[in-house]
């Protein structure tokens, strides 16, 4: 039966903040400039603050004359300093978590500051927002009747000088208001369990007694939980175990290479799909329709946007612009400002926006993911866009993938070498190779052009991975769980190398 009180404030806040997100859709780059001038009042008294006189800012043109764009190396030093208890750097009030994030291009860890005012006003508030909109959606929901399954990182403590540290998303459940931890599964002691493997048997032993209506978490990582539910009781689909679950939240790493997977262990037409985007650094846009893959840009939870076009990306002619400037179709690199103090911060995510009123994004990789050895300029988006279609088209499940190039020796072309981990073994892989490559050249004219009578690009290589390959990869980095991600694409051959050693 649904809780009368959350049931009540959930009918209240969503009333509320649907008018509050008319607002922004009506008027988006006022409520980004004022919400820019904000930011910079708020830290005008801090050492970065004095530093490039925040306080005489006046307007954008000043600021991004003023402040230069960085990057995690860029601010290091500084957030060592916050880290070991010097306050009033970068934020005027108080940092006591910083979420701890590896990445997927360097195995260095950065810890992303994480104020009071962007845990309430950015990341509870998307996550109150999902909610709020999915429920403007589906008017017969019964979301409220049982539980989210949360599937959630670990927490690390940091002991010096009071300061901590852990996943994001262990920082979001260590912090979670009591309503929300009322409507969550599992405990937040199981939640936050450190060792993945045990966790995950912990996990499946307290859900499967409660009515799970929705599921939280990465598609990888929420995959391999719920296949090992399936084993566990035997049963042939999730619905069996839970009937009354309508919704997955889904975010971190594209959806498109699992979505023949998760249609095949749910009874697809009752399940829902929300996508999310959010990072450590910040909550930035949510799925708001059904059946959609376009996700509306959230502009009032405390992040100023500014948008960097990869076709000029780090080169002398960089150009650098704000929400007002952007264009349809045209790949970006994201520059934020946010309310835990980072400045004009390079996240290393690439977007391009498929509608200007309203602002909608689609995710399209990472800065220092793609594959451009060659001219081709391969991006995430392709290359997830591939697998999807190749499932497609040949009844397929692939579990993982990732792709680096083979690099040209003497009178021999370079060429894209695939390392796939399939639920079923394909029995050709030249076929696959050959549906691969067409599709590449469906999705990015430059590599096709690059692909052309062979010109400067050999057809792709599949190898197919063992069962439980990348697994087994992430478990050996100790890597396992929460939002450790797969790389994808890659410059260099370190990672398909890591693997192919243990795949031989």
């Amino acid at each position: 039966m649904v809780n009368p009180f959350i049931n009540s404030v959930t009918s209240w806040f969503l009333k509320k903040r649907i008018h509050q997100i008319e607002l922004f859709l009506k008027y988006p780059n006022e409520v980004q400039n004022e919400l820019l001038l904000k930011l910079l009042n708020s830290a005008k008294n801090t050492s970065i603050g004095k530093h490039y006189g925040f306080e005489s800012i006046k307007s954008y043109k000043d600021y991004s004359e003023r402040v230069p764009v960085s990057t995690y190396e860029d601010i290091s030093e500084m957030i060592e300093r916050s880290r070991k208890g010097e306050k009033n750097i970068f934020w005027s009030s108080e940092i006591k978590w910083f979420a701890k994030s590896s990445g997927t291009t360097n195995s260095k860890s950065k810890f992303i500051p994480i104020s009071q005012e962007s845990l309430e006003d950015c990341h509870y508030a998307g996550n109150k927002d999902l909610l709020c909109l999915y429920l403007s959606n589906n008017e017969n929901s019964k979301l409220f009747e049982g539980k989210n399954l949360r599937l959630g990182g670990s927490k690390s403590t940091y002991f010096e000088n009071g300061s901590m540290y852990g996943d994001l998303s262990a920082i979001l459940i260590e912090n979670m208001p009591l309503w929300a931890e009322f409507i969550s599964t599992p405990s937040k002691k199981v939640s936050l369990m450190s060792d993945w493997e045990y966790k995950m048997t912990a996990i499946i032993e307290e859900t499967i007694k409660e009515n799970v209506t929705s599921l939280g978490g990465v598609p990888s990582w929420m995959l391999t939980l719920l296949n090992k539910t399936l084993d566990i009781t035997g049963k042939k689909s999730i619905n069996e175990i839970w009937p009354n679950l309508e919704v997955y939240f889904h975010g971190g790493v594209s959806f498109n290479p699992y979505l023949n997977q998760y249609n095949s262990i749910f009874n697809s037409d009752k399940i829902k799909y929300y996508e999310i985007y959010n990072a450590s650094e910040g909550f930035f846009a949510v799925q708001d329709s059904n059946n959609s893959k376009e996700l509306l840009l959230m502009l009032d939870y405390g992040i100023y946007y500014e948008f960097i076009p990869m076709d000029n990306y780090q080169s002398k002619n960089q150009t650098i612009i704000n929400l007002s400037q952007v264009e349809l179709n045209t790949n970006y690199a994201i520059v934020i400002t946010t309310n835990a103090g980072l400045w004009r911060y390079k996240i290393g995510d690439t977007i391009r926006f498929t509608s200007l009123n309203p602002y909608r994004i689609l995710i399209t990789g990472r800065t220092k993911h793609f594959i451009n050895v060659f001219g081709e300029e391969v991006i995430i988006e392709n290359s997830d866009n591939a697998i999807k279609n190749l499932c497609k088209k040949r009844n397929l499940e692939v579990v993982d993938y990732t792709v680096a190039p083979v690099f040209m020796d003497g009178k021999k072309k370079g060429r894209h070498q695939w390392l796939i981990e399939f639920n079923t073994i394909p029995t050709n892989t030249t076929e696959i190779a050959n549906q691969i490559d067409e599709l590449l050249k469906s999705e990015n004219s430059d590599y096709e052009a690059k692909r052309y009578n062979n010109i400067s690009l050999d057809k792709p290589e599949v190898i197919i991975a063992q069962k439980g390959l990348f697994y087994k990869w992430m478990k050996k980095r100790n890597k396992l769980g929460g939002q450790n991600k797969i790389p994808r694409l890659s410059n260099s051959r370190k990672y398909i190398e890591e693997l192919l050693e243990i795949n031989s």
